[in-house]
């Protein structure tokens, strides 16, 4: 089929004009859309990584070891925070505009096909496949795959690298996933497959799910408890890992030792599997070299000490609130400010809880506000919802950049800034914070005229 040629913006504007059919889980599209392109994810093998916080972290660590090693790496963080082509990097770089938007025409053009059989596959199952194909055509080494939701019907499970990674369960995509830490455990312990080698960082109940379900499809289980903790300072932690002994790691926030423990079960799994093999000097080096923005990235703008952080559902919040209070110490004195913003189909009560768990974050100022994209709850309503939980006075002020303004404003003092709850505010924040060559924000959409 003729490949649709696009502009770098058109391309942009197709995959967000499938957001009408929202998450429609299962694996029919994507197998049906990758076939179609012949079967580029046979071409790599590598890691799929589940769980409902610190997938991103552990992809991350993994990636920034193998990266060191001199591996060719494939990496699909998510969600992006600027640009679509966050989601797409090799070794950390994203890929260039010209790549995706070639890419995405000749995926929309067999998308076609599939749609007349299958239905319209959705802008995820459209970026899936996108990824698969640009990692099989430049001849990556392997790849660390990040699952979008959940793990047996996400779109990234039509792919089985070899090593199968779920790094914790928690209530979190309840309307979705089941309603128990059972459920959801069942439904990202379903990426193990005949063949694999497993990791998980799970415990209590959700272990069990994952036990049972390796136990299954005979693939041997590595159950990683956190690394003790040795240290934390501004800018990363210290954990006893193994046989690797006292490590630094580059990542903000004490719940990185367990991260990094899974990280580096699942660096031995890739060895032990016949993929990858990264001795321990790159481990070392790649784990203090580390980057991961948006999470607990602590900038500097307008003389003010900024932490970013999405902090989405109530163990993320509550996470945050934890690195929060270790990091005060190393930060400048002075009454902090916190700019919130929450999805309306998160769990708002304990997203807010788990933020007023901070002895740092006690008597902040607390500025709600709603970034783009229209799930959010409206400023207002959180602010009260604040009030109402709390017990203390939250402002309302509707536009990202207009909270950010009354943040960093002298009215506010020299303390730090927390920016956090959404990662779609992140993303707008530090798209006006931060000057990175590497996340250049993506243009505004067109009008649908001007994709005709």
């Amino acid at each position: 089929m003729t490949p649709n040629r696009l502009s770098y913006a058109e391309a942009l504007y197709a995959l967000a004009s499938r957001g009408r059919f929202g998450i429609r889980l299962g694996l029919g599209r994507t197998q049906a859309l990758l076939s179609r392109l012949d079967h580029p994810e046979r071409t790599f093998r590598g890691a799929l990584v589940a769980g409902t916080n610190g997938k991103g972290s552990v992809l991350a660590l993994v990636g920034s070891a193998l990266t060191a090693a001199g591996y060719k790496v494939g990496e699909t963080p998510k969600p992006h925070l600027v640009t679509y082509r966050e989601r797409l990097q090799i070794g950390g770089v994203p890929v260039d505009r010209e790549t995706f938007a070639s890419l995405a025409g000749r995926v929309l053009a067999e998308s076609e096909a599939v749609a007349r059989r299958h239905g319209d596959p959705t802008e995820f199952e459209l970026l899936t496949a996108i990824t698969f194909l640009w990692f099989a055509e430049v001849g990556v080494d392997l790849a660390v795959v990040e699952v979008g939701l959940g793990g047996r019907l996400d779109a990234t499970h039509a792919w089985d690298g070899g090593v199968a990674v779920v790094t914790n369960v928690t209530l979190d995509h309840t309307d979705r996933l089941g309603t128990t830490v059972e459920a959801i455990a069942k439904e990202k312990a379903a990426i193990i497959m005949r063949g694999d080698l497993a990791v998980t960082g799970a415990w209590g109940s959700a272990l069990d799910v994952i036990e049972r379900r390796s136990r299954r499809v005979a693939a041997p289980l590595t159950v990683t408890p956190p690394a003790p903790l040795r240290a934390v300072d501004r800018d990363g932690i210290e954990v006893e890992l193994g046989r690797l002994g006292r490590v630094r790691v580059g990542l903000r926030g004490r719940h990185q030792a367990a991260n990094v423990a899974v990280a580096d079960a699942t660096l031995d799994a890739l060895e032990s599997a016949g993929i990858a093999r990264v001795p321990g000097e790159w481990r070392r080096a790649g784990y203090a070299a580390v980057r991961w923005p948006g999470r607990l990235e602590l900038v500097a703008a307008a003389g003010r000490e900024i932490l970013l952080d999405g902090a989405h559902n109530p163990a993320g919040a509550a996470t945050l609130a934890e690195a929060f209070d270790d990091l005060a110490p190393f930060l400048r004195p002075g009454r902090p400010t916190l700019v919130l913003a929450i999805l309306a189909d998160k769990d708002i009560d304990g997203v807010i809880r788990g933020l007023a768990g901070s002895a740092a974050l006690r008597e902040a100022r607390v500025i709600c506000t709603v970034p783009a994209g229209g799930r959010a709850l409206p400023a207002g309503e959180l602010a009260a919802r604040w009030e109402a939980l709390v017990g203390r006075i939250a402002e309302a002020v509707a536009e990202p950049a207009a909270a950010l303004d009354a943040a960093l404003s002298p009215g506010s003092g020299p303390g730090p800034i927390v920016i956090a709850g959404s990662l779609y505010l992140v993303g707008a924040a530090r798209a006006i914070l931060v000057s990175d060559p590497l996340l250049i924000p993506d243009p505004p959409l067109p009008p649908p005229e001007a994709t005709r």
